[in-house]
């Protein structure tokens, strides 16, 4: 990985779900390339620290946090450990590598989550 080329998002934060391959993997290394603080959140804890590694290593910060996004709370605990440890929240990005909201029924599809945070 090629480090900050541009550094457009350095001091900013983003929270990347699904990122211990494919797309979300991607998503995280490519906000690290432009000087973004990158939350790692996936249900694999290993490929969670494989991927935080990989930032690292690049001379990026990363946090690799367990997170099942089906699940609220674990949702709610990654975003107030992202928020303890950078101060901020930026950036979230959302890969459904369960894909579990497809399944939701269509009434609940918009609804969010976890409640607004502003």
């Amino acid at each position: 990985m090629t480090t900050h080329q541009n550094e457009r998002f350095a001091g900013k934060v983003a929270f990347v779900t699904g990122a211990t391959s494919g797309i979300g993997r991607a998503t995280a290394l490519a906000f690290a390339r432009e000087g973004a603080s990158v939350v790692v959140a996936d249900i694999s804890e290993q490929g969670n620290q494989e991927t935080a590694r990989m930032i690292e290593d690049a001379c990026g910060r990363a946090l690799a946090v367990r997170c099942n996004v089906t699940q609220a709370e674990d949702v709610k605990a990654a975003l107030d450990r992202t928020v303890e440890a950078f101060g901020r929240l930026d950036f979230a990005f959302r890969t459904p590598a369960s894909n579990s909201l497809s399944r939701r029924r269509p009434s609940e599809k918009n609804r969010p989550i976890v409640g607004d945070r502003r």
